[in-house]
Protein backbone atom coordinates (compact mmCIF):
# COMPACT_ATOMS: atom_id res chain seq x y z
CA UNK A 1 0.00 0.00 0.00
CA UNK A 2 1.25 3.36 -0.51
CA UNK A 3 0.36 6.46 1.28
CA UNK A 4 -2.45 6.60 3.18
CA UNK A 5 -4.28 10.09 2.83
CA UNK A 6 -6.43 10.61 5.93
CA UNK A 7 -9.37 12.46 6.37
CA UNK A 8 -9.85 13.57 10.13
CA UNK A 9 -12.94 14.05 11.82
CA UNK A 10 -12.44 16.34 15.37
CA UNK A 11 -9.31 18.35 16.20
CA UNK A 12 -9.80 18.86 20.02
CA UNK A 13 -6.87 17.07 22.21
CA UNK A 14 -7.09 13.69 20.49
CA UNK A 15 -6.74 14.94 16.78
CA UNK A 16 -4.02 17.99 17.85
CA UNK A 17 -2.01 14.57 19.71
CA UNK A 18 -2.78 12.62 15.87
CA UNK A 19 -1.71 15.47 13.83
CA UNK A 20 1.41 15.76 15.95
CA UNK A 21 2.28 12.01 16.30
CA UNK A 22 2.06 12.30 12.76
CA UNK A 23 4.56 14.91 12.40
CA UNK A 24 7.13 13.03 14.65
CA UNK A 25 7.14 9.43 13.53
CA UNK A 26 9.41 8.59 10.65
CA UNK A 27 8.55 4.79 9.51
CA UNK A 28 4.48 5.78 9.00
CA UNK A 29 4.11 6.79 5.77
CA UNK A 30 0.75 9.07 5.61
CA UNK A 31 -0.63 12.20 6.27
CA UNK A 32 -3.78 13.97 7.17
CA UNK A 33 -5.42 15.75 3.67
CA UNK A 34 -8.64 17.58 5.25
CA UNK A 35 -9.55 17.55 8.72
CA UNK A 36 -13.09 18.06 9.48
CA UNK A 37 -14.34 20.08 12.58
CA UNK A 38 -17.72 21.39 14.11
CA UNK A 39 -16.42 25.38 13.62
CA UNK A 40 -14.14 27.17 10.92
CA UNK A 41 -13.90 30.19 13.70
CA UNK A 42 -12.13 28.62 16.34
CA UNK A 43 -8.85 29.49 16.81
CA UNK A 44 -6.39 26.67 15.48
CA UNK A 45 -2.62 25.80 16.06
CA UNK A 46 -0.73 28.73 13.34
CA UNK A 47 1.47 26.00 11.72
CA UNK A 48 -1.58 24.30 10.59
CA UNK A 49 -2.67 25.38 6.79
CA UNK A 50 -6.26 26.68 7.02
CA UNK A 51 -7.29 25.09 3.61
CA UNK A 52 -7.03 21.96 5.47
CA UNK A 53 -9.72 22.37 7.72
CA UNK A 54 -13.51 21.87 6.56
CA UNK A 55 -17.13 21.56 8.53
CA UNK A 56 -18.56 19.69 5.67
CA UNK A 57 -18.48 15.45 6.35
CA UNK A 58 -19.47 15.00 2.81
CA UNK A 59 -16.32 16.59 1.76
CA UNK A 60 -14.00 14.03 3.53
CA UNK A 61 -16.34 11.03 2.30
CA UNK A 62 -16.93 11.99 -0.97
CA UNK A 63 -13.59 11.84 -1.79
CA UNK A 64 -11.87 9.08 -4.10
CA UNK A 65 -8.58 10.26 -2.56
CA UNK A 66 -9.03 10.10 0.68
CA UNK A 67 -7.98 6.35 1.88
CA UNK A 68 -8.76 6.20 5.58
CA UNK A 69 -11.13 8.30 8.00
CA UNK A 70 -9.86 8.70 11.47
CA UNK A 71 -12.55 9.51 14.08
CA UNK A 72 -11.72 11.29 17.53
CA UNK A 73 -14.95 13.41 17.66
CA UNK A 74 -16.87 13.74 21.07
CA UNK A 75 -20.27 13.25 20.05
CA UNK A 76 -21.30 9.50 19.94
CA UNK A 77 -24.46 10.17 17.39
CA UNK A 78 -22.40 12.29 15.12
CA UNK A 79 -19.38 9.31 15.18
CA UNK A 80 -21.89 6.63 14.53
CA UNK A 81 -23.03 8.22 11.40
CA UNK A 82 -19.95 8.82 10.35
CA UNK A 83 -18.37 5.86 10.69
CA UNK A 84 -21.39 3.96 9.15
CA UNK A 85 -21.61 6.43 5.82
CA UNK A 86 -17.98 5.62 5.52
CA UNK A 87 -18.10 1.89 6.20
CA UNK A 88 -21.12 1.92 3.50
CA UNK A 89 -18.71 3.78 1.37
CA UNK A 90 -16.21 1.10 1.64
CA UNK A 91 -14.00 3.64 3.39
CA UNK A 92 -11.74 2.08 6.34
CA UNK A 93 -12.14 3.87 9.70
CA UNK A 94 -9.82 4.22 12.96
CA UNK A 95 -12.19 5.21 15.78
CA UNK A 96 -11.86 5.83 19.61
CA UNK A 97 -15.48 6.66 20.44
CA UNK A 98 -15.95 4.09 22.97
CA UNK A 99 -19.45 5.45 23.65
CA UNK A 100 -20.96 4.88 19.93
CA UNK A 101 -18.98 1.67 19.38
CA UNK A 102 -20.11 -0.04 22.91
CA UNK A 103 -23.83 0.58 21.64
CA UNK A 104 -23.57 0.18 18.24
CA UNK A 105 -20.68 -2.59 17.99
CA UNK A 106 -22.55 -5.47 16.61
CA UNK A 107 -24.34 -3.77 13.56
CA UNK A 108 -20.63 -2.07 12.78
CA UNK A 109 -19.41 -5.89 12.94
CA UNK A 110 -21.88 -6.77 10.20
CA UNK A 111 -21.30 -3.77 8.10
CA UNK A 112 -17.41 -4.65 7.92
CA UNK A 113 -18.33 -8.06 7.04
CA UNK A 114 -21.59 -6.75 4.33
CA UNK A 115 -18.93 -4.27 2.41
CA UNK A 116 -15.38 -6.18 2.94
CA UNK A 117 -13.96 -3.07 5.30
CA UNK A 118 -12.08 -2.79 8.34
CA UNK A 119 -13.41 -0.91 11.87
CA UNK A 120 -10.18 -0.63 13.93
CA UNK A 121 -10.75 0.87 17.15
CA UNK A 122 -7.50 -0.01 20.05
CA UNK A 123 -7.68 3.58 21.51
CA UNK A 124 -11.45 3.05 22.47
CA UNK A 125 -9.87 0.78 25.32
CA UNK A 126 -7.34 1.78 27.86
CA UNK A 127 -5.28 4.56 25.51
CA UNK A 128 -1.91 3.55 25.10
CA UNK A 129 -2.13 -0.23 26.49
CA UNK A 130 -2.70 -2.34 23.62
CA UNK A 131 -5.50 -4.57 25.03
CA UNK A 132 -7.70 -5.11 22.03
CA UNK A 133 -5.29 -6.55 19.33
CA UNK A 134 -3.93 -8.72 22.67
CA UNK A 135 -7.14 -10.02 23.11
CA UNK A 136 -8.16 -10.69 19.45
CA UNK A 137 -4.87 -12.24 18.34
CA UNK A 138 -2.66 -13.59 21.26
CA UNK A 139 -5.21 -14.52 23.43
CA UNK A 140 -7.10 -16.66 20.69
CA UNK A 141 -8.44 -19.71 22.51
CA UNK A 142 -11.34 -20.82 25.02
CA UNK A 143 -8.80 -20.64 28.04
CA UNK A 144 -9.01 -17.44 28.80
CA UNK A 145 -10.90 -17.33 32.29
CA UNK A 146 -11.13 -13.43 33.16
CA UNK A 147 -10.46 -9.51 32.03
CA UNK A 148 -10.46 -7.53 35.17
CA UNK A 149 -8.98 -4.21 35.51
CA UNK A 150 -9.21 -0.08 36.33
CA UNK A 151 -10.35 1.30 33.08
CA UNK A 152 -10.93 4.91 33.82
CA UNK A 153 -7.96 7.15 34.77
CA UNK A 154 -10.19 10.18 35.71
CA UNK A 155 -11.59 7.86 38.62
CA UNK A 156 -8.40 6.39 40.12
CA UNK A 157 -6.48 9.21 40.13
CA UNK A 158 -9.19 11.19 42.48
CA UNK A 159 -9.14 7.54 44.32
CA UNK A 160 -5.69 7.83 44.70
CA UNK A 161 -5.85 11.09 46.06
CA UNK A 162 -8.44 9.86 48.68
CA UNK A 163 -6.17 6.75 49.51
CA UNK A 164 -2.74 7.36 49.22
CA UNK A 165 -2.64 11.18 49.74
CA UNK A 166 -5.84 11.54 52.37
CA UNK A 167 -7.20 14.25 50.13
CA UNK A 168 -11.10 14.88 50.86
CA UNK A 169 -13.02 13.15 47.80
CA UNK A 170 -14.37 16.85 46.47
CA UNK A 171 -11.02 18.00 46.59
CA UNK A 172 -8.97 15.54 44.66
CA UNK A 173 -12.13 15.54 42.40
CA UNK A 174 -11.67 19.58 41.55
CA UNK A 175 -7.56 18.27 41.13
CA UNK A 176 -8.74 16.15 38.44
CA UNK A 177 -10.49 18.49 36.63
CA UNK A 178 -7.89 21.17 36.92
CA UNK A 179 -5.54 18.96 35.62
CA UNK A 180 -7.49 17.63 33.09
CA UNK A 181 -8.21 14.29 33.71
CA UNK A 182 -11.79 14.68 34.68
CA UNK A 183 -14.63 16.80 32.67
CA UNK A 184 -16.38 19.98 33.74
CA UNK A 185 -19.46 17.50 34.02
CA UNK A 186 -17.34 14.01 35.38
CA UNK A 187 -20.72 11.93 35.63
CA UNK A 188 -19.63 9.89 32.33
CA UNK A 189 -16.15 9.03 34.87
CA UNK A 190 -17.05 8.81 37.74
CA UNK A 191 -20.65 7.48 36.73
CA UNK A 192 -18.37 4.34 35.42
CA UNK A 193 -19.98 4.51 32.14
CA UNK A 194 -16.45 5.12 30.56
CA UNK A 195 -15.58 1.46 32.29
CA UNK A 196 -18.94 0.29 31.18
CA UNK A 197 -18.09 0.83 27.38
CA UNK A 198 -14.75 -0.34 27.40
CA UNK A 199 -15.96 -3.51 29.05
CA UNK A 200 -18.59 -3.86 26.33
CA UNK A 201 -15.54 -3.33 24.14
CA UNK A 202 -13.18 -5.66 25.50
CA UNK A 203 -15.48 -8.18 26.08
CA UNK A 204 -16.28 -8.94 22.25
CA UNK A 205 -12.58 -9.55 21.43
CA UNK A 206 -12.26 -11.59 24.84
CA UNK A 207 -14.90 -13.86 24.34
CA UNK A 208 -16.65 -13.23 21.49
CA UNK A 209 -20.09 -11.99 22.66
CA UNK A 210 -21.56 -8.72 22.49
CA UNK A 211 -23.42 -7.55 25.63
CA UNK A 212 -26.08 -4.05 25.50
CA UNK A 213 -24.30 -1.71 27.99
CA UNK A 214 -27.68 -1.44 29.06
CA UNK A 215 -28.05 -4.69 30.45
CA UNK A 216 -24.88 -4.51 32.44
CA UNK A 217 -24.64 -3.49 36.58
CA UNK A 218 -22.57 -0.53 36.38
CA UNK A 219 -21.95 1.39 39.50
CA UNK A 220 -19.68 4.39 40.42
CA UNK A 221 -17.72 6.62 42.88
CA UNK A 222 -19.72 9.70 43.38
CA UNK A 223 -21.49 9.07 46.62
CA UNK A 224 -18.22 7.28 48.48
CA UNK A 225 -18.17 8.90 51.89
CA UNK A 226 -15.41 9.30 54.92
CA UNK A 227 -17.17 6.20 56.24
CA UNK A 228 -16.49 4.36 53.51
CA UNK A 229 -13.01 5.17 53.11
CA UNK A 230 -12.35 5.23 56.44
CA UNK A 231 -13.58 1.68 56.81
CA UNK A 232 -11.40 0.48 53.60
CA UNK A 233 -8.42 1.92 55.74
CA UNK A 234 -9.50 -0.14 58.47
CA UNK A 235 -9.42 -3.25 56.46
CA UNK A 236 -5.93 -2.35 55.09
CA UNK A 237 -6.93 -2.35 51.63
CA UNK A 238 -7.94 0.47 48.84
CA UNK A 239 -11.27 1.23 46.57
CA UNK A 240 -10.59 1.47 43.06
CA UNK A 241 -13.64 1.64 40.17
CA UNK A 242 -13.01 -2.16 38.78
CA UNK A 243 -14.80 -3.25 35.46
CA UNK A 244 -14.75 -7.56 34.99
CA UNK A 245 -15.75 -10.33 32.66
CA UNK A 246 -15.31 -13.37 34.02
CA UNK A 247 -16.40 -16.63 33.37
CA UNK A 248 -18.08 -18.71 36.02
CA UNK A 249 -18.67 -21.74 34.48
CA UNK A 250 -17.76 -23.65 31.16
CA UNK A 251 -20.77 -22.06 29.06
CA UNK A 252 -21.52 -18.83 31.21
CA UNK A 253 -19.99 -15.82 32.26
CA UNK A 254 -20.62 -12.20 33.55
CA UNK A 255 -19.63 -8.68 33.70
CA UNK A 256 -20.47 -5.91 35.85
CA UNK A 257 -18.65 -2.32 36.74
CA UNK A 258 -18.19 -1.72 40.41
CA UNK A 259 -15.98 -0.04 43.40
CA UNK A 260 -13.95 -2.94 44.68
CA UNK A 261 -12.24 -3.34 48.20
CA UNK A 262 -8.83 -4.59 46.05
CA UNK A 263 -6.29 -5.71 48.60
CA UNK A 264 -2.40 -5.27 48.40
CA UNK A 265 -1.63 -8.76 47.41
CA UNK A 266 -3.53 -7.77 43.76
CA UNK A 267 -1.73 -6.05 40.78
CA UNK A 268 -4.37 -3.40 40.45
CA UNK A 269 -3.77 -2.09 43.97
CA UNK A 270 -0.66 -0.48 43.01
CA UNK A 271 -2.25 1.19 39.86
CA UNK A 272 -2.45 4.34 41.13
CA UNK A 273 -3.32 8.03 39.64
CA UNK A 274 -4.34 8.20 35.79
CA UNK A 275 -2.86 5.09 34.76
CA UNK A 276 -4.89 2.18 34.02
CA UNK A 277 -4.41 -1.80 34.66
CA UNK A 278 -5.71 -4.21 33.19
CA UNK A 279 -5.20 -8.38 34.59
CA UNK A 280 -6.10 -11.06 31.97
CA UNK A 281 -6.08 -14.46 33.35
CA UNK A 282 -6.09 -18.00 31.84
CA UNK A 283 -6.54 -21.74 32.44
CA UNK A 284 -3.12 -22.48 31.82
CA UNK A 285 -1.05 -19.13 32.80
CA UNK A 286 -2.93 -18.06 35.72
CA UNK A 287 -2.53 -13.94 35.51
CA UNK A 288 -0.78 -11.61 33.18
CA UNK A 289 -0.90 -7.73 33.36
CA UNK A 290 -0.66 -4.59 31.24
CA UNK A 291 0.09 -1.37 32.63
CA UNK A 292 0.09 2.41 31.37
CA UNK A 293 -1.82 5.42 30.65
CA UNK A 294 -5.36 4.90 29.64
CA UNK A 295 -6.28 8.57 28.15
CA UNK A 296 -4.69 11.94 27.30
CA UNK A 297 -3.83 13.55 24.38
CA UNK A 298 -0.75 11.75 23.04
CA UNK A 299 -1.11 8.37 24.84
CA UNK A 300 -4.16 7.92 22.45
CA UNK A 301 -2.91 9.37 19.83
CA UNK A 302 -0.31 6.64 19.71
CA UNK A 303 -2.74 4.46 19.79
CA UNK A 304 -4.55 5.37 16.95
CA UNK A 305 -1.00 5.92 15.39
CA UNK A 306 -0.71 1.94 15.59
CA UNK A 307 -4.15 1.14 14.31
CA UNK A 308 -3.06 3.17 11.36
CA UNK A 309 0.04 1.60 10.82
CA UNK A 310 -2.19 -1.61 10.75
CA UNK A 311 -3.81 -0.53 8.33
CA UNK A 312 -0.90 -0.10 5.82
CA UNK A 313 -0.44 -4.03 6.38
CA UNK A 314 -4.27 -4.30 5.60
CA UNK A 315 -4.80 -5.33 9.46
CA UNK A 316 -8.52 -5.74 10.39
CA UNK A 317 -10.13 -7.70 13.48
CA UNK A 318 -11.01 -11.04 12.51
CA UNK A 319 -14.14 -11.34 15.45
CA UNK A 320 -12.60 -15.49 15.13
CA UNK A 321 -14.43 -15.58 18.30
CA UNK A 322 -17.76 -14.93 17.79
CA UNK A 323 -17.75 -18.14 14.91
CA UNK A 324 -17.15 -20.60 17.79
CA UNK A 325 -19.65 -22.86 18.28
CA UNK A 326 -19.81 -22.92 21.98
CA UNK A 327 -19.52 -19.70 22.76
CA UNK A 328 -20.49 -18.79 26.60
CA UNK A 329 -23.40 -17.27 27.11
CA UNK A 330 -23.91 -14.16 29.68
CA UNK A 331 -25.90 -14.66 32.56
CA UNK A 332 -26.72 -12.39 36.11
CA UNK A 333 -27.82 -15.18 38.29
CA UNK A 334 -24.59 -15.20 39.83
CA UNK A 335 -23.95 -14.54 43.52
CA UNK A 336 -22.20 -11.08 44.52
CA UNK A 337 -20.79 -10.21 48.21
CA UNK A 338 -21.25 -6.55 48.50
CA UNK A 339 -20.73 -3.74 51.09
CA UNK A 340 -23.86 -1.23 51.40
CA UNK A 341 -23.54 2.01 53.19
CA UNK A 342 -26.59 3.93 53.44
CA UNK A 343 -28.62 6.04 55.74
CA UNK A 344 -32.22 6.65 54.49
CA UNK A 345 -32.03 3.99 51.53
CA UNK A 346 -34.14 1.03 52.70
CA UNK A 347 -31.48 -1.26 51.46
CA UNK A 348 -31.89 -4.36 53.54
CA UNK A 349 -35.71 -3.98 52.23
CA UNK A 350 -34.82 -3.26 48.31
CA UNK A 351 -32.58 -5.71 47.68
CA UNK A 352 -33.27 -9.36 48.77
CA UNK A 353 -29.96 -10.64 50.46
CA UNK A 354 -29.33 -14.31 50.42
CA UNK A 355 -27.06 -14.06 53.81
CA UNK A 356 -26.10 -10.99 56.01
CA UNK A 357 -22.24 -11.84 57.03
CA UNK A 358 -21.68 -7.96 58.68
CA UNK A 359 -24.56 -5.20 59.75
CA UNK A 360 -23.90 -2.15 61.59
CA UNK A 361 -25.87 0.46 62.73
CA UNK A 362 -25.14 4.07 63.72
CA UNK A 363 -26.44 7.66 64.03
CA UNK A 364 -23.74 9.15 61.09
CA UNK A 365 -24.68 5.81 58.80
CA UNK A 366 -25.67 2.16 58.61
CA UNK A 367 -23.91 -0.53 56.57
CA UNK A 368 -23.92 -4.20 56.05
CA UNK A 369 -21.95 -6.85 54.08
CA UNK A 370 -24.07 -9.42 52.12
CA UNK A 371 -24.80 -12.23 49.49
CA UNK A 372 -26.86 -10.74 46.72
CA UNK A 373 -27.95 -12.13 42.99
CA UNK A 374 -26.45 -9.74 40.22
CA UNK A 375 -29.88 -9.80 38.69
CA UNK A 376 -31.34 -8.20 41.99
CA UNK A 377 -28.96 -5.12 42.08
CA UNK A 378 -30.09 -4.97 37.95
CA UNK A 379 -33.82 -5.51 38.70
CA UNK A 380 -33.64 -2.84 41.69
CA UNK A 381 -30.75 0.13 40.32
CA UNK A 382 -33.08 2.48 39.80
CA UNK A 383 -33.82 2.55 43.86
CA UNK A 384 -29.61 2.12 44.21
CA UNK A 385 -29.04 5.57 42.97
CA UNK A 386 -29.57 8.14 46.39
CA UNK A 387 -26.87 10.19 47.50
CA UNK A 388 -26.90 8.89 51.05
CA UNK A 389 -25.75 5.14 49.22
CA UNK A 390 -22.24 3.48 48.31
CA UNK A 391 -21.78 0.15 47.06
CA UNK A 392 -18.61 -1.96 46.66
CA UNK A 393 -18.03 -5.36 45.71
CA UNK A 394 -15.94 -7.35 47.73
CA UNK A 395 -13.92 -10.10 45.60
CA UNK A 396 -15.39 -13.79 45.37
CA UNK A 397 -14.20 -14.68 41.85
CA UNK A 398 -10.58 -16.50 41.99
CA UNK A 399 -9.59 -15.72 45.59
CA UNK A 400 -8.56 -19.03 46.13
CA UNK A 401 -5.82 -18.65 42.66
CA UNK A 402 -3.96 -15.64 43.97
Amino acid sequence: MGKIRIGLFGFGVVGQGIYEVLRRTKNVDAEIVKICVRSLDKPRPGEIDRRFFTDSADEILLDPAIDLIVEVIDDAEASYRIVKAALERKIPVVSGNKAMLANHLQELIEMQKRNGVALLYDASSCGSIPVIRNLEEYYDNDLLLEVKGILNGSSNYILSRVFDHQCPYAEALAQAQALGFAESDPSFDIEGYDSLFKLVIITVHALGVYVHPRDIFTYGISTIHDSDIRYAREKRVKIKLVAQVVKVAGDRFTMFVMPEFVSPKKYIYSVDDEYNGVVIRGECYDRQFMFGKGAGSLPTASSILSDIMARQHDYRYEYKKMNYADRPAYTTDILLRIYARYTDTPVPAILPFEKIHEQYFSSECNYLIGDVKLSALIEHRAELNGKDLFLANIPLFFIDRD
